[in-house]
């Protein structure tokens, strides 16, 4: 009867010390599942910014801040060769739409690095920046031209690196011209809204621009003006010469 006893009574420690260990298995087997989630939540987090950047060159900084470039030529309504670098304004529209709905983006970074490219694009991503209720910084880099310039202006306030540059001059049209007052006129209209535009979003005045746009010294065989860094601010389309630190501090501020 003593051996009987003593057997169960180990038995029930057994079992006892069993359950202990499996509670203590259990809770650290939980413990590292939520950490491997996690490493997994951050791998998901750095693949989803490699994409965002890869395909649009976009990406939600820290602070909620998002970055938008707008580099190579702007595209429009038709695909430009494979080998061009290109800011697709199908890309760039529903994005700003997206960011004006979101709750955690509080202001956005643009950066520009452009030879300008189709009109009815360009002005159609300047207004939509320009509509935006989130604060909004620019930053020229390399350069800002042609349609570049009302994107650059659109932002609530705009930087220019000391050797940034600015083309200011009057709209092209490729293929076939007809040689009558009806092309001028449409041409006329055109260069209109862009002055119009630039002029309301900065501190230039619509009759300089219009004085830059047409000025026949600067380019070779062609019209408009080159403006380098400090030149855009004191002609008063561009706000201040600064860099990267700069524009990151203005948006943060004005957030």
């Amino acid at each position: 009867m003593k051996m009987k006893r003593v057997q169960e009574t180990d038995e029930k420690a057994s079992v006892g010390a069993g359950r202990e260990s499996n509670k203590e298995t259990g809770g650290t087997g939980k413990e590292s599942n939520k950490e491997a989630g996690k490493e997994d939540g951050k791998e998901t987090d750095r693949e989803k910014t490699r994409e965002e950047i890869k395909d649009f060159g976009q990406v939600t900084l820290n602070h909620k801040i998002h970055l938008i470039t707008i580099i190579g030529e702007i595209e429009g309504h038709e695909c430009l060769p494979a080998n061009s670098k290109t800011t697709k304004y199908e890309h760039i529209l529903p994005q700003l739409a997206a960011i004006e709905d979101s709750k955690e983006i509080e202001g956005v970074l643009i950066l520009l690095n452009t030879v300008g490219g189709d009109v009815e694009a360009g002005l159609a991503i300047a207004e939509m920046i320009a509509s935006l209720s989130k604060p909004t910084v620019s930053l020229v880099l390399g350069g800002s031209h042609s349609i570049g310039v009302p994107i650059a202006v659109s932002a609530d306030y705009s930087y220019i690196v000391a050797t940034g540059t600015m083309v200011i001059h009057p709209v092209r049209m490729s293929g076939t011209v007809i040689g009558a007052p009806q092309t001028y006129d449409y041409f006329k209209q055109m260069q209109d809204r862009i002055l119009g535009f630039i002029s309301s979003h900065c501190r230039a005045k619509r009759s300089r621009l219009e004085e830059l746009m047409l000025d026949t010294g600067m380019l070779t065989k062609d019209l408009g003006t080159i403006l380098v860094g400090k030149q855009a601010v004191e002609e008063g389309i561009i706000n201040q010469v600064g860099g990267i630190s700069d524009a990151m501090k203005k948006i943060h501020s004005l957030i």
